[in-house]
């Protein structure tokens, strides 16, 4: 063959290799409202930077119609003119079901991600396992497991649930650092509905136990539930914004925007003087940092704590706060693991971590006593105590008990500690101090309920108040709300050549 018959030959593998499954799949994917593997990069990537790899593979047991790609599409491209490894399951080829050469492909891409030092972004669409190729589909999810965890705090790794996900494909996902689902059309379970009831009898549909809003707000499988793919796809690249290309690099800065005029001064009417009133707490992080960066995460799931990233002087952050408006912002069971999980996070990929504290104290009660609140609360005291980022932590409003300790006290290595004036930290709060300390004072007075009051009131005056934990120098400062922006920026800067060592080790052993 001459040069140009080989190059129109090659044009020919390439042309069929872009058309996946065929027109009539393609058809039928675009009829569920889905987009095709090449479709999702295609919107995903910065236009025209795609390179992929392993084109004309196909599967190795000669099972079926030999297809190219073999139901994954693998590459890279750049978003926001950054590098990104990318693979993307092909629904139109086999129902983008993993097979031996599929999970060969994945196992590369990833493997090039960790050699360069860049982000992997996985699309995920899958029916599965490749019943035809047995075992060798099994071993293939493993080899890929094993690069998830390999990889976990290397470089960044995000998911998109943007289909089926079931059975072992699953716990991919679950190994990565964020999950955004889509909603409606994207699914994640062990076993699926039918099989759920031929065992247990129990009836439940696919949206029900698996779909994006069950995952986002029950089970905190996801990070995100994003409306459509559109949406799925713009929350993965926001995402990456924060993030940086892997561990030995610091995020991205971006330029200053500040918070509107006046957004300091309003900081004093936000958070109310009576320590039981309610009040949102994200009103306030977004007073604190630059206009428009906050972006939280898991808002659905476990929503007395906050989490999320923001910036702070263009530099990326993450934030932690309590929210007073859902069970007062108490630490529970969910609460502590969701802040745990992105304390790590952050710790991993050199984000400085901004805590705001009002929390009560933790979740009183049998269910969360017997569902392991002392294993549970301790994954947030591990989280904060093994970070070696720079911890910045202002308490609003009330910080009691044990709780105190957890929300990234001094104690616990925080770098820059604050106060607000009407602040208290006490072992609990006054009602119930007085009520141990003075029940029988109270008791014995002509009109109780006024003395409990003015016991309570000497209380705060004399030890629920910021300034012992301040002469103790657990607080570097008792500073106004006006006053927060400025001193967490010049703090950030200061804070920005940390160097922190710790003891050589295997791995910590973290109560999971």
């Amino acid at each position: 063959m001459t040069m140009d018959e080989r190059i129109e030959a090659l044009r020919r593998k390439q042309a069929a290799a872009l058309e996946g499954g065929g027109e009539a799949r393609v058809a039928a994917q675009h009829e569920k409202g889905k987009r095709t593997a090449r479709e999702r990069l295609e919107a995903f990537l910065d236009d025209g930077t795609f390179h992929e790899f392993d084109q004309l593979r196909t599967q190795r047991n000669g099972h079926g119609e030999a297809i190219y790609g073999d139901g994954v599409v693998t590459g890279y491209g750049e978003v926001d003119g950054r590098t990104v490894f990318v693979f993307a399951h092909d629904f139109t080829v086999y129902g983008g079901s993993l097979g031996e050469v599929f999970a060969e492909k994945v196992c590369k891409v990833m493997d090039k991600a960790v050699e360069v030092g860049a982000p992997i972004v996985g699309l995920n669409d899958s029916a599965g396992a490749r019943i035809q190729e047995g075992v060798a589909s099994l071993a293939g999810y493993g080899d890929i497991f094993q690069r998830n965890t390999r990889t976990s705090g290397v470089v960044p790794q995000l998911s998109a649930i943007m289909g089926p996900c079931a059975g072992g494909a699953v716990y991919s996902p679950a190994l990565t650092d964020f999950v955004v689902m889509v909603e409606d059309t994207s699914h994640m379970f062990i076993t699926g509905p039918d099989v759920i009831e031929t065992v247990t009898g129990e009836q439940v549909t696919f949206e029900e136990l698996g779909g994006a809003i069950t995952h986002a707000g029950t089970s905190g499988v996801a990070t995100l539930a994003a409306p459509d793919e559109a949406a799925a796809l713009e929350d993965l690249r926001r995402l990456l914004s924060y993030l940086p290309q892997n561990n030995l690099e610091d995020p991205p800065r971006r330029p200053t925007v500040d918070p509107p005029t006046g957004s300091a001064a309003e900081l004093e009417g936000i958070v109310p003087d009576q320590p039981q009133k309610p009040y949102d707490v994200t009103a306030v992080v977004e007073r604190l940092v630059d206009a428009d960066s906050f972006f939280e995460l898991q808002p659905r799931f476990a929503a007395n704590i906050v989490i999320g990233f923001a910036r702070l002087d263009g530099r990326a952050v993450g934030v932690v706060a309590n929210q007073p408006r859902v069970n007062a912002g108490t630490l529970d069971i969910e609460a502590s693991v969701k802040a745990a999980r992105f304390v790590r996070v952050c710790d991993a990929f050199n984000l400085p971590i901004c805590t705001l504290v009002d929390v009560p104290g933790f979740m009183p009660g049998t269910g969360q006593e017997h569902g392991g609140i002392i294993r549970h609360g301790a994954k947030l005291l591990y989280a904060y105590s093994e970070a070696t980022v720079p911890l910045l932590t202002v308490i609003l409003r009330k910080a009691y008990g044990g709780a105190y300790d957890v929300m990234a006290s001094k104690h616990l290595g925080a770098d820059v500690n604050y106060a607000w004036p009407t602040a208290e930290l006490a072992v609990m709060g006054p009602r119930g101090a007085v009520s141990i300390l003075h029940d029988d004072v109270i008791t014995d007075a002509d009109d109780p309920d006024a003395k409990r009051e003015e016991l309570i009131a000497e209380y705060r005056e004399e030890y629920a108040n910021p300034y012992t934990a301040a002469d103790l120098g657990f607080l570097d400062a008792v500073i106004a709300p006006a006053e927060t922006r400025d001193r967490l920026v010049d703090d950030l800067g200061m804070l920005a050549g940390k160097r922190a060592s710790t003891p050589p080790k295997a791995h910590g052993n973290i109560p999971l």
